[in-house]
């Protein structure tokens, strides 16, 4: 069962376990659409692949090995959106050591005709587009449990209600 607070600056939904993070990974690919970047923020161990993962599934069901891109730096997945068929591109940009490295993994590409899932999206902050931008910083409470503070721009303010 989750929970969702309202704080003052932004939504707050406790996920008590990997259940409640797995569904909520869900309710977020149901609302995607072309274009859209999610901005997965947190420490190490976090979550942050646990929840894009619940979201490549609930896109692409098919799609049975979702791996971390920890070391590949970006994975693409052919998806479903209420639109039609799309691409999801799932970068983590842990190990980049520049900004302009992400120009190499093909951002661009990505950001104008795609959904893109961005683990440790401060890298590359400076070219993510703030109206598509949903941002979800994870935090851990106690032991499977997390916190997922929920921040999204123009595009987002009638999904987030779905998402809550």
């Amino acid at each position: 069962m989750m929970a969702m607070i309202k704080s003052d600056s932004a939504p707050v939904i406790d996920l008590p376990d990997l259940a409640a993070t797995n569904a909520f990974g869900r309710r977020v690919a149901k609302v995607l659409q072309r274009g859209d970047v999610v901005a997965l923020k947190g420490g190490l161990g976090v979550g942050k692949t646990t929840l894009a993962r619940a979201i490549v599934a609930g896109l692409s069901p098919e799609s049975e090995d979702v791996p971390s891109p920890t070391f590949t730096l970006v994975q693409t997945y052919p998806v479903t959106l209420g639109s039609g068929p799309a691409d999801l591109w799932h970068f983590d940009l842990y190990r980049l050591d520049r900004p302009d490295q992400v120009y190499e993994l093909g951002i661009e590409e990505a950001l104008a005709d795609a959904v893109s899932l961005i683990e440790w999206p401060e890298l590359a902050a400076g070219l993510l587009p703030k109206e598509n931008l949903l941002t979800i910083e994870l935090q851990i409470t106690h032991g499977e449990a997390r916190r997922a503070l929920i921040e999204g721009g123009a595009s987002w303010r009638s999904r987030l209600a779905e998402l809550l």
